[in-house]
């Protein structure tokens, strides 16, 4: 009965959602506002009905409904209640329904909103909106369906699926469930999948708003970019989340002491961050002097894109093979769309260039607009590097037949100089004045930063730190970070000087005064804390592997390992076998911590996985892992332990990065959001 309620309100919402679609449509033709609203209506009551479907499978988890395939495929009787409540995201079928429930959420989130002033783009953000929905409304109902059940002949044994029980049919319930991959147990997985999906779907709005622009040639001016401005903050924060929830889930679980593996599925959603990054910074050049107006409708509709791309490589099959993607039917749907997306888009983009046309030009290279043309042209350049890389192997299977490996000595290289010249430009871009910049004046404010961060470099390298490459890295880090605290330390003192304030008053103050600037310089600071940590573990990280009898040591670094104890027992009604090793850590001859390295084995997905034991500090972590163990004719224990130099820098600049995004997307006062779009750009004369 649950499992029919849930696919009819799913087929209810994709009657709704195309409705939506023809009668915004139909409005513009007539311009006949009655047809808008019920438009508007009736994709707003998309959100509800796509509820109902979510909680429809969310209780089939639940209860243990095993001839729901979907649940029979996700879920299994040992598994805790909250771990089969978020298998909803845990299979091809349930995540795509949740991509689509989070989408109807964003649409009536939209489209709820006061629309005086955006009245015009209102049928076209139904019609994209909708459109886009009731893609993923399709794939749910004819594709992969969560609602499907399992039936049998009873004569011939043919097991089938179909929502709807076959004439001849019997319902088959097996006793127990396959069970979620142990991979996806762990809290991070819990959290990465939702928040990379808010992202995505996130990016469809300001993408749906610049195709109405275009339509109705309103993108003549930047209205639509001021309107999507929050909500594309919220995407791209979301989706930052997503990737840092990724980067720490495969630090925990994946066990090779590493955060990021440039594998086809992180590169899926690290791609239209990047488009992302460079429109968000690319607009600001629109909204200020009315230039690049071309080159953000590109932008966005790349990430739009590559939003869909993504959950195309992450859903289709064509990771495991071009094969397996040939032979379902999900693949060559997802890349039809695609296609189809990108050329209309395009498509309209051409035919509207009329309307783009700048009102100023670039009057000198060093200027910001320069240098948020080089950040934009950079960013770009890694998202191809990317895109390559990760489409490549697939291209030589198709061509080939062979399958090839496209590893992180690719992405390192290629990337890597791209993203330090990111990092120096984000230093120097709030810098430059708009139009020209005076070279003797830029050189002022550098110059004490730069000597700062000589004596940084200079004091590392007698530290010890001897890699040219690691220490350009952290010079760049310390350079860009002083010219960053520099802006923190001026702003706050001119207040002090005018308002008499203390430091931290005037600090908190300056910040909530001028939120989107120094939002702007947390995210910057996050990015550099992120950076030490990269620049840590790629240059400076140890690994050992040893074989220890009861009560032998290891000398690690500046520790000392001693293998005290290995047990087990069991977990989830004992569906989990776990067997725990205890190392005791010595520091100076005396003993400051206990890790507890395990390797659980899953009897149901018949599937084993490595949890490390982690002694996290500021300067560093000591990265423990059980590989292997033996009893006969002694008991030993193998263990790989890794030394991570600066990595929880990563983490805390992922927090810094959050909270900046935060206090930049936080709405203004309403006073202060009245005159800054009063006062938003100066007129200027247009170019032809």
């Amino acid at each position: 009965m649950v499992n029919d309620l849930g696919f009819l309100a799913l087929a209810l919402s994709a009657l709704l959602a195309a409705y939506a679609a023809v009668a915004a449509w139909w409005s513009t033709r007539h311009r006949d506002e009655r047809w808008l609203e019920s438009a508007r209506n009736a994709a707003v009551s998309t959100a509800p009905l796509l509820t109902v479907a979510c909680a429809a499978v969310v209780y089939n988890l639940l209860a243990g409904n095993f001839q729901i395939y979907y649940v029979y495929n996700v879920s299994a009787r040992a598994m805790p209640p909250f771990l089969k409540a978020t298998a909803l995201w845990g299979g091809q079928a349930g995540s795509i329904l949740f991509w689509t429930w989070l989408m109807s959420l964003f649409a009536a989130a939209v489209l709820l909103r006061k629309w005086e002033v955006d009245r015009p783009l209102l049928p076209w953000v139904i019609v994209v909106t909708m459109l886009t929905l009731l893609f993923f409304q399709g794939l749910s109902l004819f594709v992969a369906s969560p609602f499907e059940r399992l039936w049998q002949d009873p004569v011939s044994g043919e097991v089938v699926r179909r929502v709807w029980r076959p004439t001849g049919y019997v319902p088959l319930v097996p006793l127990d469930g396959t069970g979620l991959n142990p991979l996806l147990r762990h809290p991070g997985m819990i959290g990465h999948p939702p928040t990379l999906y808010l992202g995505f779907v996130g990016f469809v709005i300001p993408y749906a708003f610049a195709m109405a622009a275009l339509i109705t040639r309103r993108s003549i001016d930047d209205r639509w970019i001021r309107t999507t401005r929050r909500w594309t903050l919220v995407a791209w924060l979301f989706l930052s989340l997503g990737l840092l929830l990724g980067g720490r889930w495969a630090y925990d679980v994946l066990g090779w002491g590493g955060f990021w593996g440039w594998d086809p599925v992180e590169n899926a959603a690290l791609m239209p961050w990047l488009t992302g990054t460079a429109f968000l910074h690319s607009v600001m050049i629109q909204e200020k002097r009315g230039m690049l107006k071309v080159w953000n409708m590109v932008l966005i509709i790349l990430t739009y894109s590559l939003v869909i791309f993504g959950t195309f490589i992450t859903r289709s099959g064509v990771i495991s093979s071009v094969h397996s993607f040939t032979q379902s039917a999900i693949g060559p749907a997802f890349f039809t769309f695609i296609t189809v997306t990108f050329l209309a888009s395009l498509a309209l983009l051409t035919s509207r260039l009329d309307t783009l046309r700048s009102e100023n030009i670039l009057e000198n290279f060093l200027s910001r607009e320069a240098a948020f043309l080089v950040n934009n042209l950079l960013f770009l350049g890694i998202t191809f590097a990317v895109f390559w890389g990760t489409i490549s192997p697939m291209v030589t299977e198709l061509i080939t037949g062979e399958k090839i490996t496209v590893g992180p000595p690719y992405y390192d290289q290629v990337t890597g100089p791209l993203f330090g010249a990111l990092v120096l430009l984000m230093g120097l871009a709030p810098l430059l004045a708009w139009r020209r910049q005076s070279l003797p004046h830029l050189a002022r404010k550098l110059l004490w930063p730069f000597i700062g961060s000589i004596l940084i470099g200079i004091g590392l390298a007698m530290l010890g730190y001897r890699s040219p490459a690691a220490l350009f890295g952290f010079w760049l880090v310390a350079f860009v970070g002083l010219i960053t605290l520099l802006e923190f330390w001026k702003g706050a003192q001119a207040r002090r000087r005018t308002r008499g304030e203390s430091w931290p008053v005037a600090l908190a103050r300056l910040i909530s005064r001028h939120r989107r600037r120094y939002g702007g310089y947390m995210i910057h600071l996050g990015v550099l804390m992120m950076a030490l940590g990269v620049i840590g573990t790629h240059f400076y990280q140890q690994e050992t592997e040893a074989t220890l009898a009861l009560g032998e040591q290891l000398d690690f670094g500046p520790y000392t390992l001693q293998f005290d104890n290995l047990r087990a027992y069991s977990l989830e009604g004992g569906d989990r076998q776990v067997t725990e090793a205890v190392l005791t850590i010595y520091k100076d001859g005396r003993p400051v911590r206990t890790l507890r390295p395990r390797r659980d084995f899953f009897i149901s997905a018949q599937q084993p996985m490595t949890i490390p034991s982690v002694w996290s500090r500021p300067q560093e972590d000591l990265y423990a892992l059980l590989i292997a163990w033996e009893t006969d004719p002694e008991l030993t224990a193998t263990f790989k332990v890794y030394i991570n130099p600066l990595i929880n820098w990563l983490w805390l600049g992922g927090l810094t990065f959050v909270l900046g995004t935060v206090v930049a997307a936080w709405p203004e006062p309403a006073i202060q959001q009245r005159w800054k779009l009063v006062l938003q750009r100066e007129p200027m004369p247009e170019v032809a």
